[in-house]
């Protein structure tokens, strides 16, 4: 087993594991010593999340080609590949009436792919933490999009919510309770009974949604070299 290192200005340390193997990120003058006890702390844990991975198939890239289909919101969403004029992106509706997103032929397919997928990803969670923060009456905080693979959103006080931008590939019945989720932490920093009190008010159905957040995270597309979808909950 080859355990990638990666440094960086992060504050804790991490395990994770996606379609490239193993890592351990860790912050930038953390002594080896350190790293080395830190890894041999969740050796366990990182032999059964191998263990895991073994027994189901890895996600193949998805093919970028025209005609080929991904989830938005839980829909089917054909991509086109059009000429190399004009270069702009756009999403329309075919002539069946299903949506469609064109990409110009001489963009870099994957790369253009995901920001157009973000540029979605923020407008609609942006209107989805608005409409959960006004049943609190809390204000809106700011609304960002997080690539992390280790989570599927954060909360904060002083920098607001980060929703991962993969969660618009899911219904909105699915994603609404990550969203719920996060902005249930405007009102309890943790996750204690009074949180999850929170939590069911705003999303009544969440254990169920839980659980099946975690089976729908396995297909999710990987575009490019994106990292495997399987994040977690905070």
């Amino acid at each position: 087993m080859v355990l990638t290192l990666r440094r960086s200005a992060r504050r804790s340390l991490a395990l994770q594991i996606d379609h490239r193997g193993p890592r351990v990120s860790v912050p930038y003058g953390l002594a080896q010593s350190e790293v080395e006890r830190f890894v041999r702390s969740h050796t366990r844990w990182l032999l059964d999340k191998l263990d895991e991975r073994s027994e189901r198939p890895l996600p193949e890239p998805m093919s970028l080609r025209d005609g080929a289909e991904f989830p938005l919101l839980g829909e089917g969403v054909r991509l086109r590949i059009g000429p190399a004029s004009p270069r702009q992106v756009r999403w329309r509706l075919g002539t069946d009436g299903r949506e469609e997103l064109w990409l110009p032929a001489s963009a870099v397919l994957d790369r253009t792919l995901v920001k157009a997928l973000r540029a979605r990803a923020l407008a609609w969670f942006g209107g989805r933490v608005e409409e959960f923060c006004f049943r609190l009456n809390q204000e809106v905080p700011a609304v960002r999009l997080t690539s992390a693979n280790t989570r599927w959103g954060s909360c904060s006080r002083s920098s607001g919510i980060r929703l991962h931008w993969r969660l618009i590939h899911l219904p909105p019945a699915l994603s609404d309770y990550v969203v719920a989720h996060e902005v249930a932490h405007l009102e309890e920093m943790n996750h204690s009974p009074r949180f999850w009190a929170v939590v069911e008010s705003l999303y009544p159905d969440w254990r169920a949604a839980r659980q099946a957040l975690r089976k729908a995270a396995e297909t999710l597309p990987l575009i490019g070299g994106e990292p495997d979808p399987t994040p977690q909950e905070d």
